[in-house]
């Protein structure tokens, strides 16, 4: 498997084939100290806004690793976009719904302050649990070899999904609803798809109400109950088949 690194202030225009660029700080350091890289490998290199770079080591110290570029691929973004809305959640389960949601293509992620959350982020939590989240999708992306790394929005309130179902498809999660999410027709616009999944306890009457009344419409993934950290990466395969992605 190649290795792959990532270096967010690359720009496409400095990095055409034949040109050595050159990567420092702790991806310098885990690529030579931990993942062992040494001149005349071949690895790849992105920015995580769409470019990947493949090319051959020059040099791997510790402090600077530089990498001669073979090859230049710029993806543009994915349209329309999918964001998981992954209320929080006790334990890890959050956190493990939104590093396979990431593997599995997730374009941006939304941690949602729901009203049966247990797990609640408050005061400097909250842009500590906004870092943790932020540094799971990098991580993640990287991994799956991701040329676009996924977005980490603000805590949301339900009042701010609310706002948000007025422009984008919402799609409640609900194990009640009538309707699969294998029968959601492809969209036919490029309107951001809002996945979102409540937390251990599912998403309050009210909220749904709330929510509903705002555009979104409920969904069901099949028979049985799924997890909160199951549930977002199982629907994200489903609509990576429907939007043929996959």
């Amino acid at each position: 498997m190649a290795h792959f690194f990532l270096d967010e202030s690359l720009r496409a225009e400095d990095c055409a084939p034949g040109a050595v660029v050159r990567v420092g700080g702790s991806e310098a350091r885990h690529a030579v100290t931990v993942s062992r890289i040494r001149p005349g490998e071949q690895l790849l290199l992105g920015n995580g806004a769409g470019l990947i770079l493949g090319g051959t080591v020059v040099t791997a110290e510790p402090t600077e690793l530089s990498l001669r570029v073979d090859t230049n691929t710029v993806t543009p973004p994915a349209r329309p976009r999918i964001l998981l809305v992954q209320a929080l959640a006790k334990g890890d389960r959050d956190e493990l719904a939104v590093q396979a949601a990431t593997e599995l293509g997730i374009d941006g992620v939304i941690p949602w302050a729901a009203a049966r959350s247990v797990s609640r982020w408050e005061g400097a939590k909250i842009a500590r649990g906004r870092e943790r989240w932020a540094s799971i999708v990098r991580e993640a992306g990287k991994q799956s070899i991701r040329p676009w790394l996924p977005s980490v929005e603000g805590l949301a309130s339900t009042k701010a999904l609310a706002a948000l179902a007025g422009s984008a498809r919402m799609l409640l999660l609900e194990p009640t609803a009538s309707a699969r999410l294998t029968e959601v027709p492809a969209p036919t616009d490029d309107r951001d798809i809002l996945l979102v999944v409540g937390p251990e306890g599912g998403i309050a009457p009210s909220e749904l109400a709330i929510l509903e009344a705002a555009g979104a419409t409920r969904v069901r993934l099949g028979d049985t109950i799924l997890r909160t950290s199951t549930a977002g990466p199982a629907a994200v395969a489903i609509l990576n088949a429907t939007l043929g992605r996959w």
